[in-house]
């Protein structure tokens, strides 16, 4: 193993590199505390886990347990690779032992099939006998389904296949409902948002149907470090739970770099010099030079990636590099992305597991808790989102105790360069508290509906679904999607429902639409898979699409029947979606005065429409074309926090009617990329727009907006610390290095205007006009 000062030795030496690293943080080792095994666990179970090197739990694995078998559900949340699946593998094993009816049943749950591959992984080696273990996603084969119904005593699935096939057929699935003893939630800190909202109906469906067959499983979450963990797991299931947050597990030594690129040329003061190629250079391409000097060092190494592309940008970035180095380094770097075929992932996991690749470049799909023994090092290209994805990401290397090294990478984004020069909010800052809203009717209403199919809605179903359900009823009942009938024996009456169509297909968990299929032209083989929203953007006709390292460019795309076909080709240029959006203010819920500036948040819908896509050389992004696209528009009712200033306040700025649009819209494109700083979210997660005379409010106008249906609480968070929030986005155009403006700064990467008109000072002055009367 490479020692992680011999890293940090190997990324930073030479003059090239001189200055990239704004940041070296030193994190400590951390000691053991063990514990002891439960009186309660079952001594097969116990020799196995010894067997496999498990000599004794640590104390957090005990506490846990112990509460979960005595029934009372518990969140652990302790830090990455603390062990946190010997939890509740310890009464969950000892249980199924016993068999469904003696000892009872598990149902583990997982956000990614990934995760639950790999916790099915160690069972089979556990091979704890009497415990029938089988998974249960869409890779499943129909025979083992069968097993799983009918004999498994621990279910590995996930929340789409529960809310779709699980819970819609719950009478095949009675013997493992009513014998279901323990329901474990893995990775909880990542159910957030709109997502984690749909996951908790999810869960309050799944209890509610559990008690029809007898049954009143406890709840065990396992979590990331993160605020208020009894709180959100809470929130998440509906019922009280108890947390365990010392971490008891030893932790080696972490050095962490966060890393600026370079600028592309130093900015210049000669004004008559043409700019147009300020700003850094690209963080992919950073991260790819790191990825192939890492794996030179034998190092074994992930690099995060925040997008399907970028994955297969750095894996085939990092092999060119490394051909020239060893011809037989390329095949030790492979991409690990969601939209793989199952087959194609489970030849990667397997592969990082046994050592055979030395380096993947990895979407989140390999975030959440895989068991990647042995990483030296880590690479994040880019601001995660949330301090909890950060930690959670960096801490796949250095398990079991060994020293690691871990490198954040600045994306050329106004949160990454803020980032890189205050370090003390990274590194100073709790973890966030997850936020999730099941109360949003938006989400509320679809899992009615799916429930009253499962079985007959009541007045007393509130207690599980919450305090809005009542209004839901009404409303669904009013929309004629669920029917009211005559009351029971007590006098309540109860609602069906009665269309033919299923009521599941109404909750989109994960708010991607149906999945698009691309298929190569000619040979008719399945590419990959992207969901419908995605599709618009990465899918559409002439789009440039790249799959394990090959390139394709897309024919047609047919939304009706959810395919794209492709043909293989070589293209000197990307492609890049272009997007124009509308804006309609429905309802204004609060709202504060800032001198002349006004704050307010409230409801929105927001119409898009994917017009045309540019084309842009490769290696210099060189925008070599426009070409227009006939895709339908998309509308979305959420929540939006917005300001105005009237008239004369933008003459104070210095700002006419020429100049305004483009200091509003510098100034709409940084507060995007800051939002982040205070809202657990990723600015993929929102959208925004800014106009100089808004219909709604007759002002100069910015709005930041949830990009998902009913909202995600993110909006809100900006509106809440509107003053720490437009005051970082004033100070990271402010001091940026670039002159007019570069995606460090106020450009954005998804802007639907090909980031024009931009005006960065005079965002600065609409800002600073915007916040001096603020509290």
């Amino acid at each position: 193993m490479s020692s992680p000062n011999h890293l940090l030795d190997v990324l930073t030496s030479g003059p090239h590199r001189a200055g990239r690293v704004t940041h070296v943080e030193s994190l400590p080792a951390r000691e053991a505390s063990p514990g002891e095994w439960p009186e309660w666990l079952d001594p097969v179970v116990r020799e196995r886990l010894e067997s496999r090197g498990i000599v004794t739990p640590w104390t957090h694995q005990t506490k846990a347990a112990s509460l979960a078998w005595h029934g009372r559900s518990v969140v652990l949340a302790t830090g990455t690779a603390s062990g946190k699946s010997l939890a509740y593998l310890m009464p969950a094993l000892t249980a199924a032992r016993g068999g469904r009816r003696n000892g009872g049943s598990t149902l583990y749950i997982s956000p990614t099939k990934a995760l639950a591959a790999d916790q099915l992984r160690a069972l089979d080696e556990f091979d704890v006998p009497d415990v029938v273990a089988t998974p249960y996603d869409g890779d499943t084969p129909l025979e083992l389904r069968e097993v799983a119904r009918a004999h498994a005593t621990y279910v590995l699935t996930n929340p789409d296949m529960l809310h779709h096939s699980i819970l819609p057929r719950h009478h095949r699935w009675a013997g493992l409902l009513r014998w279901l003893r323990f329901v474990v939630v893995d990775e909880c800190h990542g159910y957030r948002g709109v997502f984690g909202s749909h996951v908790a109906h999810v869960l309050r469906r799944l209890r509610r149907l559990c008690a029809v067959y007898g049954a009143d499983p406890t709840f065990i979450l396992a979590s990331a470090t993160t605020a208020e963990p009894a709180r959100t797991a809470e929130l998440l299931t509906g019922v009280p739970v108890e947390a365990v947050t010392e971490d008891g597990s030893p932790r080696g030594a972490r050095t962490f770099l966060l890393w600026q690129p370079p600028m592309s040329r130093p900015p210049r003061q000669d004004d008559s010099q043409d700019d147009s190629r300020d700003g850094r250079r690209g963080v992919l391409a950073e991260t790819a030079d790191l990825l192939s000097d890492l794996v030179v060092a034998d190092a074994r190494t992930v690099a995060f990636v925040r997008s399907r592309r970028a994955a297969e940008t750095v894996a085939g970035m990092a092999r060119s590099a490394l051909s020239d180095v060893d011809e037989s380094l390329p095949t030790k770097v492979a991409s690990y992305r969601s939209g793989y075929l199952a087959h194609e992932r489970r030849s990667l996991e397997s592969a990082l597991h046994d050592g055979t690749l030395r380096a993947l470049a990895a979407t989140t799909a390999l975030e959440l808790g895989v068991d990647v023994s042995g990483l030296d090092a880590v690479l994040i290209a880019g601001w995660p989102g949330t301090r909890t994805s950060l930690w959670q990401q960096c801490g796949r290397a250095g398990r079991s105790g060994r020293d690691s090294l871990a490198v954040l990478l600045a994306d050329d984004d106004p949160l990454d360069s803020y980032l890189m020069h205050h370090p003390e909010a990274v590194f100073g800052l709790p973890v966030e508290a997850t936020v999730l809203d099941p109360d949003n009717p938006y989400v509320l209403g679809p899992h009615l509906c799916a429930a009253a199919s499962e079985r007959p809605l009541s007045m007393d179903d509130a207690a599980i679904f919450g305090p809005a359900t009542s209004d839901a009823l009404h409303t669904l009942e009013h929309r004629r999607l669920l029917r009211r009938r005559a009351p029971r024996a007590d006098g309540t009456p109860t609602w069906h429902w009665t269309k033919r169509e299923r009521a599941t297909d109404l909750a989109d968990l994960r708010g991607s639409g149906r999945v698009v299929n691309l298929i190569e032209q000619g040979t008719g083989r399945v590419l990959g898979t992207v969901d419908e929203v995605r599709a618009h953007f990465t899918a559409h006709e002439g789009a440039v699409y790249v799959h394990q390292g090959e390139t394709y460019v897309v024919e047609t795309l047919d939304l009706d029947e959810s395919v794209a076909m492709a043909r293989s080709e070589a293209p000197d240029y990307t492609t890049t979606a272009r997007e124009v959006s509308t804006m309609r203010v429905l309802d204004e819920a609060a709202a504060t005065t800032w001198g002349p500036a006004r704050l307010a948040f409230g409801t929105v819908e927001v119409e898009s429409q994917v017009v045309a896509y540019l084309k842009r050389a490769l290696g210099t992004g060189e925008i070599l074309g426009e070409i227009p696209l006939d895709l339908p528009v998309r509308r979305l009712r959420t929540r939006s926090v917005w300001w105005t200033l009237p008239d004369e306040a933008v003459a104070e700025a210095g700002l006419d009617d020429t100049s305004a649009p483009g200091a509003a819209h510098a100034a709409e494109h940084a507060s995007i990329g800051i939002l982040p700083l205070v809202a657990n979210c990723d600015r993929w997660d929102i959208g925004g727009l800014s106009t100089v005379r808004h219909p709604d409010t007759g002002l100069l106008t910015v709005f930041v907006h949830d990009g998902h249906p009913g909202g995600a609480g993110f909006a809100e968070r900006g509106f809440h610390a509107a003053h720490r929030w437009l005051s970082a986005t004033r100070e990271a155009i402010a001091t940026c290095a670039c002159r007019d403006g570069c995606p460090s700064c106020v450009q954005s990467p998804k802007c639907g205007n090909g980031n024009e008109p931009l005006d960065k000072a005079g965002a600065i002055r609409l800002l600073d006009v915007l916040l001096k009367s603020a509290e």
